[in-house]
């Protein structure tokens, strides 16, 4: 599928989502029993997916940086396995963990990690997840990551339904004050005991989706971060290094390499990443664009972040594409007598 072609179908997706529509399909009524019968098999040689413990991240982090009296960034992980870390071992190599760490050092200021992610979780779990991490005002996060959308396309989900509980998200996030970056669907067609026809199912399913979300996270005030292939050629090259033990899940490079270009956007939400690095690159191929190029652009390769730019343009609204250098981020322990603050 061609970007211009994705750039319709994402388009009618979020405006079924905005409007109320129901049954856009991900990959076509035709294909959705064969899509089943090979998610099943792929499932029964990956395992169970859902099964195992995951650590426990939140705490405080760079609890040894100087406050000036500030109080810690808070910083909340919504979404499903990919966003709650399954498939490591330690806390410090969950995405939130790494991400906390990550920003503390960028801003030189501690943060306080919440999470609310929880494996399995579909696009309409989110409902939820935001009355949790918004249940106490006086501890409204500075920033929320989203990570969603996998299960959403194995459960058959439609579009316009996730698209809707994603967007329904955002706004109640922006409206409390957060900020908002999404890592959109990754491409599920990396996984690699998935055969063909899935395989090409999958990767059209996966970068519809990401498309449409992308167009219902930026119209709602949030950014996003395409997964794409989990964020790197790594993953396509080296599956048996950056897949954890279950093929499924990202092992511990796997979650660094994501954590590693979704974090500039995150300090750039927070306004924490230098002035001129937010004008478009020419030679980095950015720029701005209407709102559903920019997002089917960014579906087709993995890190690169679509923000709103302009409310209106010729063809709707305007977002600004980035292709952010990553920054490398370490592993690091929560404080385990930490309290939230």
């Amino acid at each position: 599928m061609t970007s211009m072609s994705r750039a319709r179908v994402a388009r009618r997706i979020a405006a079924g989502a905005a409007y109320g529509g129901g049954g856009i399909g991900l990959a076509g009524a035709a294909t959705v029993g064969l899509l089943l019968a090979e998610v099943q098999l792929a499932r029964r040689r990956v395992g169970n997916s859902t099964a195992g413990r995951v650590p426990n991240a939140e705490g405080l982090y760079g609890s040894t940086l100087p406050t000036s009296g500030e109080p810690p960034l808070r910083l909340a992980m919504l979404g499903d396995s990919t966003a709650a870390g399954q498939g490591v071992h330690r806390a410090g190599q969950t995405p939130g963990a790494l991400l906390a760490s990550g920003l503390a050092a960028v801003a030189e200021r501690p943060v306080q990690l919440a999470s609310a992610a929880l494996p399995g979780a579909c696009s309409d779990d989110l409902d939820r997840q935001v009355a949790e991490v918004l249940a106490d005002p006086d501890r409204v996060p500075d920033i929320c990551v989203i990570m969603i959308g996998a299960n959403d396309v194995t459960h058959r989900m439609p579009a316009t339904r996730s698209v809707r509980h994603l967007a329904g998200a955002v706004r109640r996030l922006r409206t409390a004050g957060a900020e908002v970056v999404v890592g959109t669907c990754p491409d599920l067609g990396t996984i690699e005991p998935v055969r063909q026809p899935l395989r090409w199912l999958a990767r059209r399913a996966s970068r519809q989706l990401a498309a449409a979300q992308t167009i219902g996270v930026v119209e709602q005030g949030g950014r996003t971060v395409s997964l794409g292939d989990l964020l790197g050629p790594e993953f396509a090259e080296n599956p048996r290094e950056l897949f954890g033990p279950d093929s499924y899940h990202p092992s511990a490079e796997g979650y660094a390499t994501a954590a590693m270009a979704v974090l500039p956007t995150v300090c750039a939400a927070l306004g924490l990443w230098p002035a001129e690095e937010e004008r478009p690159d020419a030679l980095r191929r950015e720029g701005f664009l209407p709102v559903a190029r920019a997002a089917a652009e960014a579906a087709s390769e993995a890190g690169t972040e679509v923000a709103a730019a302009m409310p209106t343009g010729p063809r709707g609204p305007w977002a600004l594409l980035k292709r952010r250098r990553r920054r490398r981020v370490s592993e690091t322990e929560p404080e385990p007598s930490a309290q939230p603050s």
